[in-house]
């Protein structure tokens, strides 16, 4: 069964049409990205299936007993309240020291319990959300545009810890990103919205869809390509029995 299903989900925004006849499932443990442009909808539609915002039309579907862990896009704190992270981590709900330390460790910074909020870097907090959002033992996490303002390698580090994440907990995960090379290199699908869906299916299917290319151009394909083919050309040894998503390229370089 799906975590998340969407059946002609449509939602508005201050009276407008935000998003129409959206049809959109998530399955346990895949990775899915939502690209697009400003005001296409994205965050919308995350809102809608955290439950945060009511479908105009349509319905959403959501797997009795769900766990989602949402990390937001941005999370002001108070520059003057002194806030530990680990204090930080036990609101709203408390929490055990030892599932504190856990949710540190998966997210990649078992060091900072003790650290207080406001000195830590971009990368630090984003980690932290994280850890914060993995306490609530997810079957699904949410981020929305998660590495906003952190730097490239910054961002690349934090969808591996994200793809780390997943393998060790299992859970699905569902992101928006404007990071679009690494972003589709780390999904299994993406879903390309401007208002509605323009396309749907693997970051090859999409980068090659002539929607996503009049919305971001063709610049972001030659890096997939690139990036998938060192990711693949690496695994193929061990990897030959699965369809891989390269595998058309990969005989061309063969027979070459």
């Amino acid at each position: 069964m799906s975590l998340i299903e969407t059946r002609g989900l449509t939602l508005r925004h201050d009276r407008q049409v935000a998003l129409r006849d959206v049809n959109f499932n998530i399955e346990p443990g895949e990775i899915v990205t939502i690209v697009g442009p400003n005001g296409s909808g994205k965050s919308s539609l995350l809102r809608a299936l955290i439950g945060a915002l009511k479908p105009a039309a349509g319905k959403i579907t959501r797997k009795p007993g769900l766990r989602i862990g949402y990390v937001p896009q941005k999370l002001q704190i108070d520059a003057t309240l002194p806030l530990t992270v680990r204090r930080f981590v036990n609101l709203p709900r408390r929490q055990t020291p030892e599932a504190i330390r856990d949710a540190l460790t998966t997210a990649g910074v078992p060091e900072l319990a003790e650290r207080q909020m406001v000195d830590l870097s971009g990368g630090q907090f984003q980690r932290v959300l994280l850890a914060r959002a993995l306490l609530e033992k997810p079957d699904l996490l949410i981020l929305d545009e998660a590495t906003q303002g952190l730097d490239q390698p910054g961002s690349a580090a934090f969808y591996r810890q994200i793809e780390a994440v997943r393998q060790d907990l299992g859970c699905a995960v569902l992101m928006v990103s404007h990071d679009l090379h690494v972003v589709m290199a780390a999904s299994d699908r993406v879903l390309c919205l401007n208002g509605h869906v323009c396309c749907e299916g693997t970051p090859e299917t999409v980068a090659d869809a002539p929607e996503y290319r009049a919305l971001f151009g063709s610049g972001t394909q030659g890096a997939l390509a690139l990036y998938r083919h060192d990711h693949d050309h690496h695994h193929h040894h061990h990897n030959h029995h699965h369809g891989d998503a390269c595998d058309g390229q990969h005989e061309e370089t063969e027979n070459a």
